[in-house]
């Protein structure tokens, strides 16, 4: 069994702090169109921290598992998802963000 995890990195916004308020409006709407539950979130959002090389190519990622790649496909084709999706192009002020999926062997 695999367990199909959807990936979004959000390169480094122009205002961190503009970014940060979009970003929790974004999540409201994630959760209202994907009717996602608050509690327990099934979901991580990770913030990436500096180097001593500098700043991280990524600002922050977003991650969330699907029990299957069907059930991501089924969220991903969602007229509900497109509309987060483009919320998410919308927020995101560094650049595009960057879509992964990945398949961890569980």
């Amino acid at each position: 069994m695999f367990e199909v995890t959807l990936h979004v990195l959000y390169p480094q916004p122009t205002d961190v702090e503009q970014f940060n308020r979009d970003y929790r409006e974004h999540l409201a709407l994630f959760h209202r169109r994907m009717q996602v539950p608050e509690h327990p979130r099934p979901y991580t959002v990770t913030r990436f921290v500096d180097l001593p090389q500098g700043a991280a190519a990524y600002y922050q990622m977003f991650a969330m598992p699907f029990a299957s790649a069907e059930a991501l496909q089924q969220a991903l084709g969602s007229a509900e998802m497109q509309e987060v999706a483009a919320d998410a192009a919308r927020i995101s002020s560094g650049g595009a963000p960057l879509i992964l999926i990945g398949a961890v062997s569980i």
